[in-house]
């Protein structure tokens, strides 16, 4: 990597993670350093392009499939081979990448399991740092952990799951890494990081360097990053294709754009991801700026209807026809302890999700607990063979089917249910949580990002609660005050209240409330 050294370095700041210099090596930053100059003014115009369209919809305009790329969607083409690790995929679980949670997930029974160092995890520097090192153990035979508190030992299981890691969007950046001065992408910190030291230890054991894509919405930003896996299997001497992605479908104008997405990543790409809790949030974020686009409740809005039933549904349609797996989105329950009713009722609602998805032909589906991955193999296991490839939706939705509005109340609970969500999940990201148990479900950025869009979306439009109340900024202001009243003096609470209010009555919804949430956390 002698062109490499030429470049401007890479510097990371100090971690105190045992073993921050096996992760932060000279090779892995310089690769760093290469995908920042090559590639970082160009993710930044692929950003401030995301600006532009929402301009465009804040004038009037409604997203469209590109009468640019009309070849693309009408010509018939594949996207590349899908290595044997990854033929079955029937249920996923995803986690943090703590030492015990992916321990704990590998051992899950589930055919793969997600790493994520993006909406469970709160990216303090040490935490990405240790999660980087955890995977690493883990490819080269040596992850263990032992439990100071419990004395409890965990250690992996054999036939454990594949290892997918999902690195942070590209609208993120890790402010401990810059190349001269400038703070360098998240996503291309954690990808560098991750291939350069798993790769050729992922082929060696049979599986291979597999990577999980959130938060695109363009082509383009799928071609950009098809060029930086190119460039990396270039410099780790890798034929052209190795590494393998699957993108998470979780913003409208992605929707729109899934054959081109295909087509932009075929050489990598295996399938895209029903991301449905980034789904609905970028659906309030980008057309809830409109009165007529008031949207229900959280729990209304359910993934056998209206614009997220269609989606799904194209989304299948569009893999299978281009020999890519369609998968089904995360089941956010959890099981509920102390209470059979009510884990009954969790476990009920799992399966019927799941038979949701295996009746429109997805190939596999996420959990979010490890108690969970037996009833979704309940239902996933009825399908013959280890996909179903083969299957095509009845329908193919079209542009109204996917911009159909959901129907339902807007309650008081669902107003102050947003308000606790938000707060407690914020408090507890900027504490160093990124996946979080509330109510039984387990909640990460995304179903946050939900709760804080809608109330920003019910005040500015003052949106009619079932009750023939309005959430005027007086209503607002009660509620909020009392739900901060019941949630009490708890680490983080106040500052988390602070943000979610801020968010919530600013004049124009913030693209990210992870944005402001992590400079209040490298602070």
């Amino acid at each position: 990597m002698s062109a490499v050294l030429e470049r401007p370095r890479a510097i990371a700041a100090a971690s105190t993670v045992e073993r921050a210099d096996h992760v932060l090596t000279h090779e892995a930053l310089d690769l760093v350093a290469e995908l920042h100059a090559r590639f970082d003014e160009r993710r930044k115009a692929l950003i401030a392009a995301r600006a532009e369209r929402q301009a465009r919809y804040d004038a009037g305009e409604l997203p469209d499939f590109r009468a640019d790329t009309r070849d693309i969607r009408k010509s018939d083409w594949t996207v590349g081979a899908i290595p044997p690790a990854l033929q079955d995929r029937k249920v996923e679980i995803t986690g943090p990448t703590n030492a015990k949670m992916v321990i704990n997930a590998l051992n899950s029974g589930a055919r793969v399991f997600m790493a994520d160092f993006e909406d469970a995890t709160a990216p303090g520097f040490d935490e990405l740092v240790a999660g980087q090192r955890n995977l690493k153990d883990y490819w080269r035979g040596t992850l263990a952990y032992d439990d100071p508190r419990t004395g409890k030992a965990y250690r992996v299981a054999p036939d454990p799951a594949v290892l997918i890691a999902r690195v942070r969007g590209l609208h993120l950046f890790e402010a401990h890494v810059t190349v001269e001065g400038a703070p360098v992408a998240g996503a291309f910190f954690d990808a560098a990081l991750y291939l350069i030291h798993n790769a050729h230890a992922a082929l060696a054991r049979g599986a291979g360097p597999y990577l999980y894509l959130p938060k695109l919405e363009t082509m383009e930003e799928a071609a950009l990053w098809s060029d930086v896996l190119a460039l990396v299997e270039e410099r780790l001497q890798l034929q052209r294709g190795t590494i393998k992605v699957t993108v998470l479908i979780e913003t409208i104008d992605a929707a729109f754009q899934m054959d081109e997405i295909l087509h932009a990543l075929k050489e990598n790409i295996v399938g895209l991801n029903c991301g449905r809790w980034d789904y609905i949030f970028s659906y309030i974020k980008r057309l809830g700026r409109s009165a007529d686009r008031l949207t229900p409740d959280r729990g209304a809005m359910t993934m056998d209807r209206a614009f997220l039933a269609a989606y799904a549904e194209r989304l299948v349609a569009t893999c299978h026809r281009r020999g890519a797996f369609a998968m089904g989105g995360m089941s956010a329950f959890i099981p509920v302890k102390g209470d059979e009713q009510a884990n009954a009722a969790a476990f009920a609602k799992v399966r019927a999700d799941k038979e949701r998805e295996v009746a429109i032909g997805h190939d596999g589906s996420w959990v979010a607990h490890p108690g969970l991955v037996a009833t979704a193999f309940e239902t996933f296991e009825k399908v013959e063979g280890s996909n179903q490839m083969d299957v095509m939706p009845d329908t193919v939705p079209g542009r109204e089917a996917l911009l159909e509005l959901h129907e339902g109340p807007r309650t008081e609970a669902g107003v102050r249910e947003n308000i606790r969500v938000a707060v407690q999940y914020v408090a507890a990201w900027l504490g160093g949580a990124g996946a979080v148990p509330l109510y039984n479900l387990m909640e990460d950025a995304a179903t946050a990002e939900i709760c804080r869009t809608q109330l920003w979306q019910w005040l500015r439009f003052e949106a009619e609660i079932d009750d023939e109340r309005r959430l005027t900024r007086d209503l607002f202001e009660h509620w909020f005050q009392e739900e901060m009243l019941a949630l009490g003096d708890g680490a983080h609470i106040a500052a988390a209240g602070a943000l979610v209010y801020e968010l919530a009555t600013a004049r124009e919804p913030a693209e990210f409330l992870t944005l402001p949430a992590y400079r209040m956390l490298v602070a």
